[in-house]
């Protein structure tokens, strides 16, 4: 068995959606980034690919690729379970927190779980979202930007 630990981080800015676990959500401004910015995605990927030991996903994703730009990381996080998949390893569990003061993530939190199942190939029982604010305190609580956290367990087939 292997564990992996996984961290993003993206500033809020205007002129975007903003897109959550493979969700849109209505709010006045979107996370900055290369790809759609899905702050609890790329958390995740970097939490299987650290699991593997496969790198991170500025190394297979890099922000320096026209190939990258304004690409739905959901299609980032198939690829990561069939790197997975190819090196012989089955996810056990994703455990996964989302840092945002606004909007509310409750309503969208099943619609977010089933997207990574369905991305990874994995029964939804398996994929926990949950989210927090930050209390008001520092860039998260002045809504300047959300961060994720994503740990998982991976073992050998």
């Amino acid at each position: 068995m292997r564990i992996g630990v996984g961290i993003d981080v993206h500033e809020f800015v205007s002129g975007r959606k903003l897109i959550v676990g493979g969700v849109e959500i209505p709010h006045t401004m979107g996370l900055k980034g290369h790809s759609d910015a899905d702050v609890l995605l790329h958390a995740i990927s970097d939490a299987l690919l650290g699991a593997a030991a496969l790198g991170d996903i500025g190394k297979h994703f890099p922000d320096t690729s026209p190939e990258f730009k304004d690409i739905d990381s959901m299609i980032l996080l198939r690829h990561v379970g069939k790197l997975l998949e190819g090196e012989g390893y089955r996810i056990e569990n994703i455990d996964s927190m989302l840092l945002m003061e606004r909007p509310k993530i409750a309503p969208h939190v099943t619609a977010m779980r089933q997207n990574i199942a369905d991305c990874l190939l994995i029964d939804v029982s398996r994929v926990s979202v949950k989210a927090t604010t930050n209390e008001k305190l520092g860039y998260i609580g002045r809504e300047e930007g959300a961060a994720a956290h994503a740990v998982c367990l991976i073992e050998k087939k």
